[in-house]
């Protein structure tokens, strides 16, 4: 089987952990079951060099934990990963691998769609990452705004995009950990920064469905931008420098990639503005989340 699954942006500036955006980069991967008892591993493209290649890679461990909830067990599998998603960017490459592995363990199975629904392999992938905005873009594609219930389980709500909006990822040479960035932000927030962000990401939902117009000021922040400069100042000046140009900016994520939403006629500016050492990729929004492309019919039962 194979399977596709896109790059995603989450926070989009004030929904901090809610929002998550589908982007038109994707890493594919390949997976074919094995009599020979083990994992067999082959990756090219984004973080080749770094990624293990044993048990322990991220799509791996994904497919072993959908294999699990199904109560399947191949003896092993042959996996070849071909990766387009920058890592530690802040463009959602470790919930590409998470849901990329849970919808390819999931295609490789007889009637594991059957088995496994899709809101089951939210809550699988909610094991392995914490909070729901990029493993929900990732699986569902566009736009999603989720939560955490009080229960621990994920909801997600897909929302249609405007067709005006263009995403623009300007992706510096330096990754930083999603882990690491979350050591900066502080234990507590001032009520009227809270505030401040419920209005913008309220105002954001309309912004991003119908009227991009209000989009400058629907992506203002005050909860975690500012909290990560010294990890990405240089990403925070291009932030400052696209808005003082009226082009809605953000940082992707946690970092350290920014994302732009300029009106079509504006995207050139983004790589104008951006720093030339920078790629910017004029990327649309993917439509569709993880999404599985038979290339073989020896399915394991």
């Amino acid at each position: 089987m194979r399977v596709v699954v896109p790059a995603s942006s989450a926070n989009l500036g004030p929904a901090f952990d809610c929002a998550g955006l589908a982007l038109d980069v994707c890493d594919e991967y390949v997976a074919m079951v094995s009599d020979d008892a083990g994992v067999l591993i082959e990756v090219e493209g984004e973080g080749a060099a770094d990624v293990p290649l044993d048990a322990t890679h991220l799509v791996a461990r994904s497919m072993a934990l959908a294999f699990a909830a199904m109560d399947v067990h191949p003896a092993g599998f042959v996996l070849r990963c071909t990766n387009a998603i920058p890592h530690g960017r802040g463009m959602g490459s470790s919930a590409a691998a998470i849901i990329g592995g849970l919808v390819l363990g999931r295609a490789i199975v007889t009637d594991g769609p059957a088995v496994l629904s899709d809101d089951d392999l939210l809550q699988l992938a909610l094991s392995m990452e914490s909070h729901p905005d990029n493993i929900a873009a990732a699986l569902f594609g566009g736009l999603n705004f989720s939560w955490l219930e009080e229960t621990g389980r994920a909801g997600t709500m897909k929302l249609a995009v405007h067709p005006e909006i263009v995403p623009v990822v300007a992706i510096p040479g330096d990754a930083v950990a999603t882990s690491k960035a979350r050591t900066a932000l502080p234990a507590q927030v001032d009520f009227a920064d809270a505030s401040f962000n419920i209005a913008r990401a309220s105002l954001l939902v309309h912004a991003l469905t119908s009227d991009p117009g209000y989009l400058l000021e629907a992506t203002r922040d005050r909860l975690h931008q500012e909290a990560r400069r010294g990890m990405y100042g240089a990403s925070l000046d291009l932030v400052e420098r696209l808005r003082s140009e009226s082009i809605p900016a953000v940082i992707s994520g946690a970092g350290p990639s920014v994302l732009a939403l300029p009106a079509r006629s504006d995207a050139s500016r983004v790589a104008a503005l951006a720093d030339p050492t920078w790629q910017v990729l004029e990327c649309a929004v993917s439509p569709l989340g993880a999404r599985e492309v038979p290339v073989m019919n020896t399915p394991v039962s």
